[in-house]
């Protein structure tokens, strides 16, 4: 996959850092697809379309989608995520 928009997962910190007290770059997926494992940061991450697209990049499955409709409102729909393993914060549980 080639393209010139295309960006890698940490585009994502800065949107989804806003609606999770994560850091999504370093959680780990496994994706629903081909059941790779990898943090979000590995992630190939499209910003010009409606809204945030961000796809596997060993199969290109659609892991995330993130849309934000200018009022306040936001969907966020990972389907295409089978796990998403969180490390806990330091100094918490």
């Amino acid at each position: 996959m080639t393209s010139a928009s295309a960006l890698d997962g940490n585009a994502l910190g800065g949107p989804l850092g806003e609606l999770f007290t994560f850091d999504i770059t370093s959680a780990v997926a496994t994706c629903a697809g081909c059941g790779r494992r990898s943090p979000g940061a590995a992630w190939v991450v499209f910003v010009d379309a409606p809204g945030i697209v961000a796809r596997c990049a060993q199969c290109e499955r659609v892991q995330l989608r993130l849309v934000n409709d200018g009022t306040g409102r936001t969907w966020v729909d990972l389907s295409g995520i089978e796990t998403l393993e969180i490390a806990a914060p330091r100094g918490g549980a």
